[in-house]
């Protein structure tokens, strides 16, 4: 994600951003620069280095410890950077036109789009925006459904209850109960729009959205096609697997609540926004008793702390060769839910002080679950520990999908094998049916969330862009999560609601496309490892554990940060300057074989 965007997002998971600097003149495009473009891009980076630790620790102590007095200290420290980053910007204008080093006009262009919540260069209008923007994620983070005074759940007790149950109407409870929180912020968000797309066209964009996709080294027009062509590569295998999950919960609830020619109510897939089933796996598993995969029984029967579940991800990395996390790491993050406060429990990884101070934000349950969270988070660690080097300016990935396919693709690397090594199975059996298991309860997680990752930044983009008006928010979500995922609300929800609210990332202003891009990008990525590391036979059951080889060649990759495009990139590990799904088809192709047979006669769509 974008290293300056951090302030805005409250998801700060490559946190490597500045403020504060001397005000700066509004009106300078039109005269000469009072520097060359080299030593205004150098100043840049020393004003972004010299204050992140201000910045870091607001934004830290807002989602740490959520009260009206760190809502005051986030949105003052989130003005000041909007102040810095809007005057620099008009500066920056200076040098339009000019023929520019590549490194210096590339370190230009990412100044202007430093920013996923550009504000308007209007004092009032700037300090109504972060104050819109910070009171957002507060109202999300201290969100909670209560039966009456006395009985509130949190948003993390919810989701854990909603893994759990296989009760229909109790699992409606808890889905209606937790969108109770997002209605409130519906007319701020509306204002929110307004405000942002002054922003975005401030700095010569038609909105926000466009803003956004103009972040990918090409038009925002490309790269709207790409995601369209990356998703009609992998939507047949989503189809099977719609097919045979829908079948399924038919079986457990009945085919009266779960028809068996339109979409899946929403409450039963045993995630709060069915954007990943794995809790579903019990019901899915192809083949009982094929394989051993039940980590959540090895870390409940070994009683795993937070901190040794954190140290199991660490040595992955140490054993590709990388460093060991600092010290600071372990004493200044956050593992667990406090008991004495509301915190952002949503899982996130920090870079602060440009990296040097590295942190995670969690409230750790003992499940495997949990324990792949925790590898994935600890990828953003690495890849912010790795560019740290580079200015301030490409102390990011290579594109904000870059920065989510690192702990992903590790996480491929947890195979059956892998897991019985470090003795979190007790079993490692690769028969063929265990095979399908396995890519069953990936699937499950990986393929079934693809369309969610999709359709949240083109909901946004819709809203961004006016073609969905504000009276037409909810029903435009719900259309757009019934075209890509099949997937239905379980009760009316009409404009009275806003149950896009009810993610995290739309009140924490955080771009989702990154998350779509990571899960193409992990297989890509785990392909070309697994070839680096010499392994032979299926790539899915590769792990690059150990293989310093491997590991060398994934750190040379992420040290670049930001410094060149990401087609340069991606070459450097792919040896392709394209992203390419067919890895996913690859990988998943004993599964595919395995859900059209289980579905044959089966009236798959929706």
């Amino acid at each position: 994600m974008k290293n300056l965007a951090k302030l805005f997002s409250g998801m700060l998971l490559v946190f490597v951003i500045a403020a504060c600097s001397q005000e700066t003149p509004v009106d300078t495009a039109a005269a000469p620069p009072a520097e060359s473009a080299e030593e205004f891009i150098a100043r840049a980076n020393t004003e972004l280095a010299e204050l992140s630790k201000e910045i870091g620790a607001a934004e830290w102590v807002r989602s740490t410890y959520i009260t009206d007095d760190t809502a005051i200290v986030a949105a003052a420290a989130n003005e000041k950077y909007a102040k810095w980053h809007s005057g620099m910007v008009q500066q920056a204008l200076a040098y339009d036109g000019l023929e520019l080093a590549p490194k210096t006009q590339r370190a230009i262009d990412l100044l202007k789009l430093g920013t996923s919540l550009p504000t308007p260069n209007d004092a009032a209008k700037r300090k109504e925006l972060t104050q819109i923007a910070t009171e957002l994620e507060g109202m999300y983070g201290a969100g909670q459904y209560c039966r009456n005074d006395n009985d509130c759940i949190s948003g993390s007790e919810l989701e854990g209850l909603m893994g759990e149950s296989q009760d229909y109407d109790e699992l409606q409870e808890y889905w209606t109960g937790w969108r109770t929180i997002s209605p409130p912020m519906r007319d701020k968000y509306e204002r929110y729009v307004e405000l942002v797309n002054e922003g975005a066209g401030e700095l010569g964009y038609g909105d926000l959205g466009e803003m956004w996709r103009a972040g990918f080294d090409m038009s925002p027009a490309e790269f709207e096609g790409e995601t369209a062509r990356l998703w009609d590569q992998v939507k047949p295998l989503y189809d099977e697997l719609h097919c045979a999950v829908r079948a399924k919960l038919g079986e457990r609830y009945g085919e009266d609540k779960v028809a068996q020619d339109g979409p899946i109510p929403a409450h039963l897939l045993g995630n709060m926004w069915a954007q990943e089933w794995g809790f579903i796996y019990d019901l899915m598993e192809p083949y009982p008793g094929e394989s051993d995969l039940d980590v959540n029984s090895t870390l409940k029967t070994k009683n795993f702390s937070p901190q040794e579940m954190v140290r199991s991800a660490e040595n992955f990395y140490v054993s590709l060769g990388m460093d060991r996390l600092p010290d600071s790491f372990w004493t200044r993050s956050q593992f667990s839910k406090p008991r004495d406060r509301d915190v952002v429990c949503h899982a996130s990884a920090w870079g602060l002080d440009g990296g040097n101070d590295l942190r995670i934000k969690m409230c750790i349950k003992q499940t495997y679950d949990e324990l792949r969270v925790i590898y994935h988070e600890l990828g953003h660690n690495y890849y912010q520990g790795a560019y740290k080097d580079q200015p301030p300016l490409f102390q990011d990935s290579a594109h904000s999908g870059f920065h989510e396919a690192i702990g992903d693709t590790v996480t491929l690397s947890m195979t059956p094998e892998y897991l019985k090594e470090v003795g979190l199975v007790a079993s490692a059996e690769i028969s063929d049916k265990a095979v399908i298991n396995r890519q069953m309860q990936m699937a499950l997680d990986s393929i079934a969330f693809l369309p969610f990752s999709k359709l949240v930044d083109e909901w946004r983009w819709g809203v961004f862009s006016g073609k969905i008006a504000p009276q037409d928010y909810n029903k435009a979500w719900w259309d757009l999560r019934l075209k890509y995922q099949g997937i239905a609300p379980p009760t009316e929800r009409g404009e009275d609601y806003f149950d896009p609210g009810a993610k995290y990332h739309i009140p924490g202003n955080v771009s989702y496309t990154r998350y779509f891009l990571a899960r193409i990008l992990q297989f890509q990525f785990q392909r070309s490892l697994c070839e680096i590391a010499g392994h032979e036979g299926q790539l899915a059951a590769c792990s690059i554990y150990g293989s310093k080889e491997a590991g060398d060649k994934f750190f040379a990759m992420m040290s670049s940060g930001q410094s060149e495009p990401w087609q340069d990139a991606l070459q450097k590990l792919t040896g392709t300057r394209e992203m390419d799904a067919t890895a996913i088809i690859d990988y998943f192709a004993p599964l595919m074989g395995y859900l059209k047979e289980q579905n044959a006669g089966r009236n798959c769509g929706w």
